[in-house]
């Protein structure tokens, strides 16, 4: 999402705090993680819409920091919306590497136990779904997913813009995918090969259902091969 012209009817429609901030939840578009919260002014909301990358207000430096900036790890935008009160944004982006500068996924990696205690978990609240989960119902319930994003295309969807876009940019992202995980796999770094790995295998899926192939088919291959 990047707008060409953002009129200040746009900017001036929401309700910022006394210090002209307002509160924004970083969301990923594809798996509706939430990613991070922090806070924008009338100007760096203004540079994100114009760029279709998050910029945000330091209250600490005080001044405008693009995420990702000097890591890398950028957010692109894909939607935003506001809540009806109109004083805090939902930004749902497609988040590359991780948003974390303690280099987690997601910022909400720490949560309260039974006992009330604090404790770190991998992969953050996704993470935690996924270990009550095996591999291969996750993969079925995101093919499924990805089916219905083919079915229906809804708006904002990046699953819906790679089959609009069609085969060679779906080909094209399956390239990029493969050679970051040999990227990733040279440099040793775990969490990289895991967060690299998973961006081949969604690729991967959506190739599959562009040419009408199935989870189902794949692994009939492999039996055979076996």
């Amino acid at each position: 999402m990047r707008l060409t012209t953002v009129s200040p009817e746009i900017l001036d429609s929401f309700r910022y705090d006394d210090r002209g901030l307002i509160p924004g939840i970083v969301q990923d578009a594809g798996t509706g993680e939430v990613l991070m919260l922090a806070y924008m002014n009338r100007e760096s909301l203004k540079r994100s819409l114009e760029t279709g990358q998050t910029w945000f207000y330091s209250r600490s430096r005080q001044e405008l920091w693009h995420k990702g900036a000097t890591s890398g790890h950028v957010q692109h935008i894909r939607q935003v919306y506001y809540d009806c009160d109109a004083d805090t944004l939902l930004v749902l982006v497609e988040q590359e590497g991780v948003a974390c500068h303690e280099g987690e996924r997601s910022c909400f990696h720490y949560r309260l136990n039974g006992a009330g205690e604090r404790e770190q978990v991998e992969g953050g609240p996704l993470g935690a779904g996924l270990k009550e989960n095996s591999l291969s119902e996750i993969l079925t319930e995101l093919f499924q997913v990805i089916r219905q994003r083919q079915a229906e295309r809804p708006e904002g969807s990046y699953t819906s813009y790679l089959f609009n876009s069609g085969q060679d940019k779906i080909l094209k992202k399956v390239g990029e995918e493969s050679a970051e995980v040999v990227i990733a796999s040279k440099n040793n770094k775990r969490e990289e090969i895991i967060y690299e790995m998973a961006d081949l295998m969604y690729h991967n899926l959506v190739l599959l259902a562009y040419h009408g192939l199935t989870i189902k088919d794949i692994a009939q291959e492999l039996k055979r091969r076996r």
